[in-house]
């Protein structure tokens, strides 16, 4: 059973709680009834006033941090501008002042809880300290302000990072929903509330996985964000040609290295082999001597200065 909690607070925006809440309906009927969508509240059940002209729909129960399975936090609606009582920004704080950011934070702590936010759910959650150096979206006019609480803004459709995904415009709700049943309940499961909606998801969910722009690192921790140093696999292939085969015998085999950067230690794994007729082709541009099982060198990795190398063979 697939348990999804929806959170209501005073000022949410309708549509961001309530598409949400009829894809995992219709998920439910679709896979046989093995979705259970419930909206809650931080204070319990309750009545919770919609941003929108006053529109109230009823908490039925209490948010529970510790139940498995979804929480899904949508964003509030108001005014775009100022900072009176009704705008978005305020009723957003408004709502992370109370014992839901707590909440929230013990089901991030919770590995089989997943909380995701539509629009501008991730800044309530970014105004309670949950978002530093994780990366995040939300409504098109609020990136700026997700970047200034420490969040890393990436302009997507959709962002996964692994126990948290976010979507960014209002309507993204939509998509987040039908991912998240993808993802949680399958393709087919997915693809029938489509048909059902006769609505296919927008653009590419973006993950901190593959081969990243501009060059052909991996980045192999889907969590690496979290961490001070990021893991990437580079494959190189040189030249072996008589001149420099036998100096390249060095360098060939795998290893690993650390490459001290302005912005941390980057861990990287290197394998070095040689292939006939093709030139040196590496996603790190190094400059390394090789004592027996010793690496020392420079290194430059993307738009990065060039940082000192060391490694060893394994």
């Amino acid at each position: 059973m697939l348990n999804v909690q929806i959170v209501l607070f005073d000022g949410f925006d309708l549509l961001d709680a309530i598409a949400p809440y009829e894809v995992f309906c219709a998920a439910g009927m679709t896979a046989g009834g093995s979705v259970q969508v419930e909206f809650v509240s931080a204070e319990g059940p309750r009545l919770a006033t919609s941003g929108v002209n006053g529109v109230k729909l009823k908490a039925r129960g209490k948010l529970s941090p510790f139940q498995e399975g979804i929480i899904l936090v949508p964003g509030a609606s108001g005014e775009l501008v100022g900072d009176g009582p009704d705008s978005i920004p305020v009723r957003l704080a408004r709502a992370s002042h109370t014992e839901l950011t707590e909440m929230l934070m013990q089901a991030l702590e919770n590995p089989k809880i997943v909380v995701a936010t539509v629009c501008g759910g991730s800044l309530m959650l970014a105004m309670g300290g949950m978002l530093e150096g994780r990366p995040a979206v939300t409504h098109h006019l609020g990136m700026d302000l997700l970047g200034e609480t420490g969040a890393i803004p990436v302009k997507a459709r959709v962002v996964d990072d692994g126990n948290l995904v976010m979507g960014g415009g209002v309507t993204s709700g939509l998509d987040v929903a039908l991912y998240l049943v993808e993802r949680e309940l399958g393709p087919r499961i997915a693809h029938e509330v489509e048909q059902l909606f006769e609505y296919e998801r927008r653009g590419t969910v973006w993950r901190s996985t593959g081969i990243s722009p501009g060059g052909r690192a991996m980045i192999g921790d889907p969590n690496a964000s979290k961490d001070s140093s990021s893991f990437l696999e580079v494959k190189a292939t040189a030249n072996a040609s008589t001149s420099f085969s036998a100096s390249l015998s060095l360098f060939e085999g795998e290893w690993d290295a650390t490459i001290v950067t302005p912005v941390g230690g980057l861990i990287v794994k290197l394998h070095i082999a040689s292939v006939h007729g093709v030139i040196l082709r590496l996603t790190l541009k190094f400059e390394v001597m090789v004592d027996g099982d010793l690496m020392m060198g420079t290194a430059k990795a993307g738009i990065l200065p060039s940082s000192r190398l060391s490694g060893h063979r394994i």
